[in-house]
């Protein structure tokens, strides 16, 4: 297009070998994907990235690259796409995970964990040019950007306590008009790199376009497949000027059109959806999302997820109609055969994701002293202990995605058995009353006992997943 004289740098904080694998392999370039419902799929090659680099802080030459971009006085905005976890800083008792324990006391000169790196390359922007620039998540997390603009405070918080960076390095980080934090909602459907999608390029005539599993057990591949529709809206929060992305399709807005859009998305029309139908699937034995579409048992639930109990409390943010955005999730999006994404995949961080996907809808009934009224939400957090048991709903074993509360909350729920009455319901409480699991206290505002009821039924035997369902979404 020519509407950029620069490329985008990118930068791996967790895995290097996505960059040494893909990124340095293939020249920065990578194949895009579009999955269409009617299988013609559109195919194009993504050239935009011009460096990338390992932000591995052992690595001299690597993190000092890193750090040079960091103080170049052009440097207009970091991105963050770096999943919903990686902005966490601290366990759900509150404590600061390990690596970020270890950050603190080393200090910014070799940050392990992304928040770290991250305050630790505004801190040489402010040792150095001092120039204004915008820290921007676009991250699939409500919020994200006060998200982020937490976490890197929080560490560079106990940097100053510890005598690391001084005053002056905070006052800076909270003037928006040196460090902007710009809120963002984005949405597109990207499933990891399908084998089908492989086949497909290699008869085309593309070579070694076999995906990889590094060393940490990231699934990466040259390509990327995804649906087509996608929405990318920004706070226009940029003290240093911002790319032209208005051109591409981006909506630039004020933080509260960006948050009502996110409201809209998160919390009712779409991600309670994927989360319902992700925890169902694994249950069920399903292993696409779209094959749950076909279900009428999960479509009735997710409809009813959407028109019953989401649209009564919908945000509209103006410039995305709900209506028709949810009408294009059910009936185009979610059913696309062609879009090979996974309940399991979806599945991954679930304890991360109820606060937001469930727990604002919760709130806004509680505001109306109505959450008594809720159904279906309670139906899929039901289901959601019963998925902690690793038991699917024939009697098989199954492992569960990966989620950082994971080994917590199956220690919670590890005198209960299958099969058995539960006896000793406080432990289960323990978990319902966590306001970070869910953003609000589920035993005092009286969901906890039906949440409850539901979980031991599904428990009693197995196939009663299957066999709850159609009693709550036939009615």
């Amino acid at each position: 297009m020519g509407a950029s004289e620069t490329g985008i740098i990118a930068a791996d904080t967790f895995d290097y070998e996505i960059i040494s694998k893909i990124y340095d392999r293939f020249d920065d370039l990578t194949l895009c994907v579009g999955l269409k419902p009617d299988g013609n799929n559109r195919m194009n090659v993504i050239a935009s990235v011009s460096e990338a680099i390992a932000a591995d802080t052992s690595d001299e030459k690597q993190f000092g690259r890193l750090k040079e971009i960091a103080a170049a006085p052009t440097l207009q905005m970091i991105s963050f796409t770096i999943t919903e976890k990686g902005y966490a800083i601290s366990d759900m008792n509150g404590e600061y995970f390990p690596i970020v324990k270890s950050d603190i006391e080393t200090g910014p000169k070799a940050p392990k964990h992304a928040m770290s790196i991250a305050a630790s390359l505004v801190y040489e922007r402010f040792m150095t040019c001092k120039k204004p620039v915008a820290l921007v998540s676009m991250d699939n997390c409500s919020h994200n950007g006060e998200k982020l603009k937490n976490s890197v405070l929080a560490i560079a918080k106990e940097w100053h306590k510890k005598g690391f960076v001084g005053e002056d390095f905070l006052e800076f980080l909270n003037n928006e008009k040196m460090v902007s934090f710009p809120w963002s909602m984005i949405d597109k459907i990207t499933p990891r790199p399908d084998k089908s999608i492989m086949e497909q390029l290699q008869k085309l005539g593309a070579i070694d376009m076999e995906p990889i599993i590094t060393g940490k057990n990231t699934y990466i591949a040259p390509f990327v497949n995804a649906e087509i529709p996608q929405y990318l809206v920004i706070e226009d929060s940029f003290p240093n000027g911002r790319p032209a992305l208005q051109k591409v399709g981006v909506y630039f807005t004020d933080r509260e059109t960006v948050n009502n859009s996110d409201r809209m998305k998160v919390t009712t029309c779409l991600n309670p959806l994927h989360t319902a139908l992700a925890i169902f699937g694994c249950l069920l034995g399903f292993t696409k999302i779209s094959d749950e579409m076909q279900d009428d048992d999960l479509r009735m639930l997710v409809e009813a997820l959407d028109y019953k109990e989401g649209i009564p409390v919908v945000v509209d943010p103006k410039i995305i109609d709900p209506m028709d955005f949810i009408k294009e999730v059910l009936c185009e999006r979610l059913p696309n055969p062609y879009l090979p994404d996974t309940p399991k995949r979806i599945a991954t961080d679930t304890s991360q994701k109820l606060a937001i996907r469930f727990g604002e809808t919760i709130k806004a009934y509680e505001a109306q002293e109505k959450q008594s009224q809720l159904k279906y939400i309670p139906l899929v957090i039901a289901a959601w202990l019963r998925y902690l048991m690793g038991i699917d709903d024939a009697g098989n074993e199954m492992v569960l995605s990966p989620d950082p509360m994971s080994e917590k909350l199956r220690e919670a729920l590890s005198g209960i058995k299958m099969g058995e009455k539960i006896n000793d319901r406080t432990k289960i409480e323990d978990i319902l009353r966590n306001k970070i699991l869910f953003g609000t206290d589920l035993c005092s505002n009286g969901m906890s006992a039906n949440i409850i009821e539901l979980f031991e039924k599904m428990l009693s035997e197995n196939g009663m997943v299957r066999k709850t369902l159609p009693s709550y979404v036939s009615e």
